[in-house]
């Protein structure tokens, strides 16, 4: 008795062309393209939290193993129904977190998830018209065949390969780097400038103008007024305080920042000072759709665990260190959802680094971004190269100077700047400032 082999793939290939053989090569090309996008972006998932990567990894997996055995052995209804069932239920979780959201965060659509999500739709479709019988099993011509294949390869080839083009990944772009700032963009974000937000802004904030290299009315008042925690000096002098003992920044608890060598009492009151008006008035954006309602844009960094909102208007006015109308939001995206953890104070866009306001001593310290890049959107998409430009279709913002105040506990003290490739840098002759006698010690 002689026993046929099952065809496979190669001989399909030497068989004359159908239409139903063809479709199952659509099918391939299309799980593969699927499978090499989760590929790519498994790594900044795995970064930003380990049970999304896991997931990215296990799609990828299972959609180019389903290829390759598609590819060896003719599918039968069992595989077919296995893609279309699988493939639908990855479309169906994308679908959940870009309108209700995962784990309560809604996720922008971007090109390279589209693009997988198009391709396991065409997998779907395609084995459920197979099993159905809804293609008509019809010959076609060996060069018809060829060129049908070979266009369909490129074009998936092509789409997949742009997609990993940082200028065209939308969130799903960067390098998994910690990223501290936006700078000055320069860029707009989207087109919208708001007034509404800190439209009553107290006078008794900063002007760029009026603080450059000096301490302002303010700030003096409030080192008269405001004693130096543990200090043995009386407020408002010169008297260094670097024998009180420091003790670990606490936002619920009175804001004691004594304790570091070369910092004077009334240095320490304006640190103190700034920390205090933040915890009062910063909470008006702790809901991120209120501040995106008041101008405010992400830079889309949140797979880093950390997210900056700006606003270009507050950016370019003349207001700085003002909580209601902070250049920058940052909210913390672990565990889901946007937490606000600080405010990021930029001067006015190009501002020198020699001109910031001389506040705080040695507790305070402005840095700036040189090696960042961003796309037209305002997005963080990469950082330059050794020769400090920014890859083709990306730019870098205007170097302007910015701080934090950390309105939750932090290693380095409230004025902490992120460490790690984002960090920034400082002015030349200056060490890089991470205060962990009041750090939070985490």
């Amino acid at each position: 008795m002689h026993i046929t082999s099952p065809p496979t793939f190669a001989t399909e290939a030497r068989e004359k062309p159908t239409t139903d053989a063809l479709l199952r090569v659509v099918l391939i090309i299309a799980s593969v393209g699927s499978a090499a996008i989760h590929f790519a972006y498994a790594p900044i998932h795995l970064q930003a939290n380990a049970v999304h990567g896991s997931f990215f990894l296990a799609v990828a997996w299972f959609q180019l193993a389903w290829a390759v055995g598609a590819m060896v052995r003719r599918p039968n209804r069992a595989v077919l129904g296995l893609g279309a069932l699988v493939n639908a239920g990855i479309i169906g979780v994308w679908v959940v977190s870009r309108t209700a959201g995962i784990s309560g965060e809604v996720e922008a659509v971007a090109f390279p998830d589209l693009l997988a999500t198009a391709l396991e739709g065409i997998v779907v479709l395609g084995a459920v018209a197979l099993i159905a019988s809804l293609v008509p099993r019809r010959s076609i011509g060996a060069m018809a065949s060829t060129a049908s294949m070979s266009v369909l390869g490129l074009a998936a080839f092509a789409l997949v390969t742009a997609s990993l083009v940082p200028s065209l990944a939308g969130d799903h772009g960067g390098a998994g780097f910690h990223v501290d700032t936006p700078g000055a963009a320069g860029a707009s974000t989207n087109g919208e400038d708001s007034s509404a937000a800190g439209a009553g802004a107290s006078s008794a904030h900063h002007s760029s103008s009026a603080t450059a290299g000096k301490t302002d009315d303010h700030h003096a008042e409030a080192a008269a007024k405001t004693p130096a925690s543990g200090a043995a000096a009386e407020s408002g002098t010169d008297h260094q305080v670097s024998a009180a003992v420091a003790v670990p920044y606490d936002p619920t608890k009175p804001i004691d920042l004594g304790g570091t060598p070369g910092v004077t009492a009334a240095q320490q009151a304006e640190a103190e000072n700034e920390i205090s008006e933040t915890l009062q008035r910063l909470p008006r954006w702790a809901d991120y759709k209120v501040a995106e309602a008041a101008g405010f844009r992400t830079i889309g960094d949140g797979f880093t665990g950390i997210e900056h909102f700006v606003n270009r208007e507050f950016m370019n006015d003349d207001v700085i260190l003002d909580p209601d109308r902070a250049e920058s939001l940052v909210y913390s995206t672990e565990g889901g959802g946007k937490k606000l953890v600080a405010a990021m104070y930029m001067m006015k866009t190009g501002t020198p680094l020699d001109d910031v306001p001389k506040l705080g001593g040695d507790l305070m310290q402005w840095h700036i971004h040189d090696n960042l890049c961003y796309n037209a959107e305002g997005l963080v998409r990469g950082i330059t190269n050794a020769e400090g430009k920014c890859p083709a279709g990306l730019v870098k913002p205007v170097e302007t100077p910015m701080i934090h105040i950390w309105t939750t506990p932090h290693p380095c003290g409230p004025f902490a700047a992120l460490e790690g490739i984002g960090g920034g840098r400082i002015k030349e002759g200056e060490e890089r400032l991470c205060d962990t006698a009041h750090g939070s010690g985490m």
